[in-house]
């Protein structure tokens, strides 16, 4: 392989590694809505990243990585679906695929509710924004919110749901006026 090949390569790969990682966390919580338990969804995303890897030269630079990529794990599920088979919770197909549509669906709108939801973020009282921060982060909790904002947990509690009502409302509004819809 010359040279220039090589440096290609290398930038695939680097560009392959960077999406896995930017979007691991949306693909395990895609192939965990279609699979009984945590572990089996651990265990096919791992062959989803496999499969993603080998079929890598397939996917087109510039569009949707996530989608392409909670397609194969789409079909990894399915592949999979007999080793579930004496799990008690088998999802039908019918199930798996209005899932998978509805999934689809919220990877065209991710755009616009995610700038949308910047843009409210940034309109709540700092207390209450740090407080939902706080509470979503990884490894966050209800607990952490209310350290974060000196609340008690029930005063917690009650600040986060009328926030998220805030929020939900803000974005729904937000998101309607820059083309994409939400409720």
């Amino acid at each position: 392989m010359n040279t220039s090949g090589a440096n290609e390569e290398r930038s695939r790969q680097k560009l392959l590694v960077g999406l896995l990682l930017k979007h691991q966390r949306a693909m395990f919580a895609y192939i965990f809505s279609l699979v009984p338990n945590k572990s089996d969804a651990d265990d096919i995303l791992q062959e989803t990243c496999l499969t993603i890897h080998e079929k890598f030269d397939d996917f087109e630079e510039g569009t949707n990585f996530l989608l392409w990529a909670n397609r194969i794990s789409y079909w990894k599920v399915r592949e999979s679906r007999q080793k579930f088979a004496r799990s008690k919770v088998i999802f039908s197909d019918a199930v798996m695929e209005l899932v998978s549509l509805t999934d689809e669906k919220m990877q065209r709108e991710d755009p616009v509710r995610h700038e949308a939801l910047a843009h409210c973020l940034k309109k709540l009282k700092d207390r209450d924004r740090r407080m939902i921060l706080a509470r979503y982060e990884p490894d966050g909790g209800a607990e952490e919110a209310a350290r974060v904002s000196e609340r008690s947990l029930t005063a917690t509690y009650k600040a986060l749901g009328r926030i998220k009502r805030v929020l939900f409302d803000c974005v729904s509004q937000r998101a309607a006026l820059d083309g994409g819809t939400f409720a």
